[in-house]
Order: C-alpha cells, then structure tokens, then sequence
C-alpha cells in the first residue's frame, strides 16, 4: 500500500488516533463509515482514500504521474509525497511526458533547487528518463493505458479474502514482479515490483480497499463498469 501506515509501522499510530481500529484494520469514522485504517484519520490522507485510491484510472498523464511519484516515494512514505504532490506538478510540467521528456540540465539544477519537492538527482533524472519511454510505449502500445491494463490480474491472481493480513502479505505479486522486469527491460527506472504494486493498487488495476472499507464496493463497481483500453 501507500506507506508505512499500510505494512502496520504506525499501526499503534493509527489506534491511539482513531481509538477504534479492530484487528481487522478497519477504522470507523465520524461518519459511520469504515474504512481501511492506513489513512489513520489524518484529512488529506483520508480525503485521498475515500476520492483517488484504487479508483480505477485509464488516463496516461494521471498514469505517469503515479508511476513516478511512486520511485519519488522509494525510501519515503506516501503521505509525504502527497503533500508535495502539486509542488512536483508544477516542477514536472503537470507530469506531461512530452515536455518532460525535453528537459535538459538546466531542469535538473532547477529542480534540485526547489525544495517544495524531493530533491533527488537520481529520482529526477530517472522521471526524464522514464518520460522518453514512455514516449516509446506509447507509440508502440497507443497509450500507456493500454499497456498497463494488459498485465490485470486475473481472478487466480487475487486473494479470496482481501483482508487486512492478505494486503499485508503481499507487497508484491507476480503481475507486478513481471510489469516491473518488462518495464526496465524498456529502459524505465525506478521501477522495482513493490513500486509497481502500490501503482497497481493506486490506479485501480486491482481493488485493495479491505473488506469493511465501504470503498471496496464502490471501486468494484468502478472497475465491473470499466471499459478497458
């Protein structure tokens, strides 16, 4: 998932904020609702779990955005990433990989001076390296769409119970093992198969929200709607 709060590191965290997160990893919130407990009721981070994550999306700025935002995050949690996320917008030219694919040297310096963002010179060149392959899998596949959507894990693939304990257990997944190997083999970075999973899980490529999380229904209504790319 998203951070540490995901992988239980700031499980405890998360109890004293709610005061009733149950082993499930559900948390219930003033509002009735359950919802998986790695938010932990913090409001940007909760806004971010009820209206953006596992929802599923086919649009390849919002796709490149995410995949890169995720090697931003390698090493961080998630939350802070979001907090930065339209400091980096800006930096990144909205995440439009055709003109980031054009930055030069003088982006770089640009952007390691900025500190509203990460500023890690291999993260940065990496996001200018990745905007060029995605140039290329664009015009190989017609969209970064398409090409993501082609790896969806089958029923097989899936947990019978998406439970707290089975997100837990698996920080990666064959699909996202085989994404990563094909994305790196084209020349991408920053792009190892736990980054590919939280990608997956964020984009809607499959539906994470634990059993309990009222958003589990909705984003399985989402994606049965969906009309691949």
């Amino acid at each position: 998932m998203e951070t540490e709060f995901a992988n239980g590191k700031a499980g405890f965290g998360a109890r004293k904020r709610s005061g009733i997160m149950s082993d499930t990893g559900i948390i219930i919130g003033e509002d009735g609702k359950g919802r998986c407990h790695w938010h932990a009721n913090l409001p940007d981070y909760l806004r971010y779990h009820d209206e953006e994550w596992g929802r599923p999306v086919t649009d390849d700025l919002r796709l490149f955005e995410k995949i890169c935002l995720e090697g931003f995050q390698s090493g961080l949690s998630w939350l802070t990433i979001l907090r930065k996320r339209d400091n980096f917008r800006a930096a990144f030219a909205g995440f439009d990989f055709e003109k980031v694919a054009l930055f030069e040297d003088k982006d770089i310096d640009r952007c390691l001076a900025d500190p509203g963002i990460v500023r890690h010179r291999g993260k940065i060149v990496s996001t200018i390296n990745n905007a060029r392959r995605a140039i290329e899998l664009r015009a190989e596949f017609g969209s970064l769409a398409h090409y993501f959507w082609s790896f969806e894990p089958g029923h097989n693939e899936r947990p019978k119970v998406v439970d707290r304990a089975a997100v837990m257990a698996n920080p990666t997944t064959p699909t996202s093992v085989v994404i990563s190997k094909n994305l790196k083999k084209r020349g991408w970075t920053f792009v190892g198969p736990t980054t590919v999973y939280a990608f997956m899980q964020a984009m809607g490529l499959v539906n994470d929200h634990i059993e309990g999380c009222f958003c589990r229904a909705e984003v399985e209504a989402m994606r049965d709607a969906l009309v691949r790319p």
